[in-house]
């Protein structure tokens, strides 16, 4: 009978890909959002829930920490961290578009720029929340499972685990 590998042993794999995917689709929103930055505005302005004087620096901002978030996914730096703020930053694109949604807006997201009023019946909701969700659940699995291949590994290497109960010469291989 032949046995599956366990999940540890793809779990890296998992972790990579869903890094990758995370990545992409952050740096690829992020530029496209970030060459228009008066259509990120208008796209902010458009789920009319900040206040008027935090649209425009939002609109600008939210572009280059996609940018940000994607490269770091990207390398692999940081990534626990690096996905805890990508699914927070998930689940308020999904509050703003199940918002807009729920009060009837016609608007586009603008996730990959443009954005702002669509003629009735052109908007994408239950399409852009399946993706955001599918997205946020790839960020949350780098939370619980951030080793993944490729990454960039800083810092201090991790020191061998001390064994309890033996000498610091037997530890040293000397007798």
């Amino acid at each position: 009978m032949t046995r599956r590998p366990a999940l540890g042993a793809a779990a890296p794999w998992v972790s990579t890909a869903a890094r990758l995917v995370l990545a992409g689709v952050f740096v690829v929103a992020g530029v496209t959002k970030a060459v228009d930055p008066l259509g990120s505005v208008a796209a902010v302005r458009a789920y009319r829930l900040l206040p008027a004087a935090l649209e425009t620096p939002v609109g600008w901002g939210l572009p280059f920490l996609e940018i940000v978030l994607g490269l770091l996914l990207g390398v692999g730096v940081g990534t626990r961290l690096t996905a805890g703020v990508a699914g927070v930053l998930l689940v308020g694109f999904l509050g703003g578009v199940a918002s807009a949604a729920a009060r009837g807006l016609s608007i586009d997201c603008g996730c990959f720029g443009g954005g702002g009023a669509v003629a009735a019946g052109q908007t994408h909701y239950t399409g852009e929340i399946l993706r955001d969700t599918g997205l946020l659940l790839l960020a949350l699995w780098l939370v619980v499972r951030p080793a993944s291949r490729g990454a960039l590994a800083l810092g201090p290497a991790k020191p061998p685990p001390v064994e309890l109960g033996r000498s610091a010469p037997e530890l040293r291989g000397v007798r």
